[in-house]
């Protein structure tokens, strides 16, 4: 038998287990969700479509509540809060591997979310120039200009898709641009990041640990071209400045992909789902959605009134670096905390009647949709101006947008959104 075919038998037994795994651990957590089990819920539909009721039975338990499944959860805003400021808490374990089996297994290249300081400091330093707010405020023009694209086909359909035609065109469209990328990429590089969000929520089946691999090894050849490209011919763009930054020893060619392949994933994911979730709100309260077709100047309300309210970003998890006490409880060395980010949002001791869509509320900015701490989501100015011109220009020039069936939740739990939102425009057009 051929080296190959050995290798190839190997991979094969090797999928084998990982997916009777998977399937093991699937089954447990759905035992556990038929039990009643408010965490083992949220991973499994139909409970994960709508999180929260469950997030208000892991509030009402404790601020720290230990889930039938064994993971520690952080359930109101100030002790999540806390934990993601305290830098006592990181990433990894203390002897530096993932807090996420399967990611470790899979060797997840998302830099910034995989590393703790300094490393992540020194890698963090180098990208934040490029979404400071006021370097932001240079894409305003340019985003308008992809907004009023977008819609113009929306219209042009009558009946359109918000999420595929959309949510999902626009953050891609901008973050190809920021990072110097052609357009005719955008779609495969949606493709990608679908892949790669979709990993983090951990792994389904051998067949998506291979799109993983896939979409990995075409994203560093791709980024590799690029990065050659803009050392010979330096342009207005992230890959160009990050080039500059490598050239100078600040950081290896390893890191320099990873960081393209984290900004590519995070500049795609969150927006797109702040714009979906968001979009779905107002078109579930009329009389919000009437509101901001009334004022368009309160579109930076309903994105915040929306990352709080239905975050993308439902989860995340840190590690204890060092025994502590947390909530009453003590907490040896590389004990997991599961900060529960959409749970915070609709605390009430932060926000009052906190299941309550409400774009003029005052407590709208009160949430960690965003993270917090040193992990505090690089990407959160480019994430703000993308919705706000979505939704201003949703109310400013599809006034008789509405729903066109029923949306399809995407099939994540610490993602959380929506695969499809179909909406007919009313055939009414307001010109630019």
């Amino acid at each position: 038998m051929s080296a190959s075919h050995v290798r190839d038998g190997h991979g094969r037994l090797a999928e084998l287990s990982l997916g009777a795994r998977l399937f093991a651990q699937g089954a447990m957590t759905w035992v556990f969700a038929q039990r009643g089990d408010p965490m083992a819920r949220l991973l499994h539909a139909p409970w994960r479509n709508d999180p929260y009721p469950q997030h208000r039975l892991l509030r009402e338990q404790g601020p720290l509540v230990r889930s039938k499944l064994g993971v520690l959860l952080a359930t109101t805003h100030e002790l999540c809060d806390e934990v993601l400021r305290d830098r006592r808490f990181g990433v990894r374990t203390s002897d530096g591997a993932y807090g996420d089996p399967t990611a470790s297994a899979v060797e997840l290249q998302l830099s910034l979310l995989e590393l703790d300081p300094p490393d992540h400091s020194r890698l963090r330093k180098l990208a934040a120039p490029a979404f400071r707010p006021r370097r932001m405020e240079t894409y305003r023009a340019r985003i308008e200009q992809i907004t009023d694209e977008l819609l113009d086909r929306a219209v042009e359909r009558g009946e359109f898709d918000v999420v595929r035609d959309f949510a999902g065109p626009l953050p891609i469209r901008v973050i190809c641009e920021l990072l110097g990328l052609p357009p005719l990429d955008a779609e495969r590089l949606a493709h990608h990041g679908r892949i790669l969000a979709g990993a983090l929520d951990g792994i389904r089946s051998p067949r998506h640990l291979r799109q993983m691999r896939e979409s990995f090894t075409e994203l560093d050849a791709m980024f590799d071209r690029l990065i050659e490209q803009r050392r010979a011919n330096p342009g207005e763009d992230v890959v160009s400045d990050l080039v500059a930054a490598l050239d100078e020893d600040k950081l290896t060619g390893t890191e320099l992909v990873q960081l393209c392949d984290v900004l590519l994933v995070a500049g795609f994911e969150t927006t797109v789902n702040l714009i979906g979730n968001g979009t779905h709100a107002l078109l579930r309260h009329p009389e919000q959605w009437a509101q901001l077709r009334a004022d368009p100047d309160l579109a930076p309300a309903v994105v915040e009134v929306t990352l709080r309210w239905d975050p993308p970003v439902q989860m995340t998890m840190r590690i204890a670096h060092e025994p502590l006490d947390l909530a009453g409880r003590h907490l040896p060395l590389d004990t997991p905390v599961l900060t529960l980010l959409a749970a915070a949002g609709r605390d009430p001791a932060v926000h009052p009647d906190p299941d309550r869509f409400d774009i003029n509320r005052p407590d709208r900015a009160e949430h960690l949709a965003f993270s917090s701490g040193i992990h505090y989501c690089l990407g959160a100015p480019l994430a703000r101006l993308e919705a706000e011109i979505a939704f201003r220009n949703l109310a400013t020039r599809l006034p008789g947008l509405r729903r066109a069936g029923a949306p399809k939740p995407r099939p994540t739990s610490l993602i959380h959104g929506l695969a499809t939102l179909p909406a007919t425009t009313n055939h009414t057009l307001t010109p630019t």
